[in-house]
């Protein structure tokens, strides 16, 4: 159903630095796995020409994202993860499928493992594992594809993650990334204090959870089955979310820490705030950002 046609490995298109970059103490406790995602476009496109446009943007965001394309390694002294800065580089994998994108569904299926990269961590050493590893997937007739992504937990939350991505999609589409949208990539500032500071609010995020009542463990809600679901959005209710975002910044912006503001010789109150963020969001474009 999904033929492979070929492999790439994608370094960095122009010189990055070396060496090695510490890993956080976050990041020494997070899962060694590939979080898998999937990208899909209904677009008629040309296969090979879309391939070769995803490998080279991907090339120039390695340059902004290097530590992306090294290795990472485990020192025997203290046990920790580091991360060698290489520029081994990601691999892109080419296929195609034999069936249109409607065959998929909402791509929860098991058919779907077949369009994003797998990565087996007992057959091959941690210091040769890629990083990143992409897969583009035309489906029948070229009237759609497909971008799966495995990229390591180490390396990427979400946030960080989408970010990476949607910076990606700006370079494919030939743009240029702005100087706020760059990686910041120095971790040395999660470095503890030595000593380590006293803390200044109790962290409930470190905490059990709270019990059920009338539970005196959490045995049952772990057994739970997690089961997943899709939540399809139209272009109109994407902007409608986008507006509401920024009618809420607006609001933080003028109400922080104020009931009352002074707009020009006169008083503005919050109920006739509302009334002009309404008019200032009616008219409002949302910035096109990729979700």
């Amino acid at each position: 159903m999904v033929t492979i046609k070929a492999s790439y490995t994608v370094v960095p298109n122009q010189p990055t630095p070396g060496g090695i970059q510490w890993l956080s103490d976050i990041d020494q406790v997070a899962r060694l796995c590939h979080t898998q995602t999937i990208y899909v476009f209904h677009a008629k496109h040309n296969h090979d020409a879309l391939v070769e446009q995803m490998r080279n943007s991907l090339s120039k965001l390695l340059s902004h994202y290097y530590p992306v394309a090294g290795r990472l390694r485990r020192l025997e002294e203290g046990d920790r993860w580091e991360l060698d800065c290489n520029a081994k580089g990601a691999v892109l994998i080419e296929a195609e499928s034999t069936k249109t994108a409607n065959y998929y569904g909402d791509f929860l299926g098991e058919s779907a493992n077949d369009l994003v990269p797998t990565v087996n961590y007992t057959k091959t050493f941690i210091e040769e594992l890629p990083l990143l590893l992409v897969q583009v997937t035309s489906f029948l007739g070229d009237e759609a594809f497909c971008i799966g992504v495995a990229i390591s937990h180490l390396l990427f939350d979400g946030i960080s993650a989408i970010h990476f991505i949607n910076s990606w999609a700006k370079l494919a589409r030939g743009d240029t990334l702005e100087p706020h949208e760059m990686p910041f990539l120095d971790r040395t500032v999660l470095k503890f204090t030595n000593p380590p500071s006293t803390s200044r609010f109790d962290h409930q995020e470190f905490k059990p959870m709270p019990l059920i009542l009338r539970r005196s463990d959490n045995t049952v809600e772990r057994n739970k089955r997690v089961n997943a679901t899709t939540l399809k959005l139209t272009a109109e209710q994407v902007a409608l979310i986008k507006n509401r975002v920024y009618t809420a910044h607006i609001m933080s912006q003028f109400t922080r820490n104020r009931s009352t503001m002074v707009c020009g010789d006169s008083f503005v109150n919050k109920s006739n705030l509302y009334a002009v963020v309404h008019l200032l969001t009616a008219t409002y474009t949302p910035v096109n950002h990729h979700l």
